[in-house]
């Protein structure tokens, strides 16, 4: 199970968050795996340790893969969430209030961005 956290914009025009993982099917060999997802490009970022970023929204519908650092979101709602290496964020909150983050531990914060065509299905389960 692969951890991920969906941010979308709600009715209220605030940033919301949901736990939860990305759906794994069986496949060959034993791995677990999920069908192909339409995406348009990816691209990698580094930001140094100590890092910050005020209230934003996502620039577009997006996978965002965490490859180091620790960090700390926070909604303007006042919900928080962490994200570590080898966990997701599906960020769909593309209006409204946005969020924010920082880093909380002495890495940098490495990661893949991957953007999601228009229409894409993201095998997200909300945790029970």
């Amino acid at each position: 199970m692969i951890r991920c956290v969906r941010l979308w914009t709600g009715e209220d025009q605030n940033s919301h968050a949901e736990e939860g993982f990305i759906d794994l099917a069986p496949g060959a060999r034993g791995d677990f795996l999920t069908g192909k997802l339409g995406t348009s490009h990816a691209s990698f970022q580094e930001t140094r340790s100590g890092g910050t970023f005020e209230w934003h929204t996502a620039p577009v519908r997006q996978l965002v893969i965490t490859l180091s650092g620790k960090l700390d979101f926070q909604t303007r709602g006042g919900q928080h969430f962490s994200l570590e290496p080898g966990e997701i964020l599906l960020a769909e909150d593309t209006t409204g209030g946005g969020h924010s983050w920082k880093l909380v531990n002495d890495e940098p914060w490495r990661r893949l961005y991957v953007v999601l065509d228009p229409g894409t299905t993201v095998p997200f389960k909300r945790a029970q």
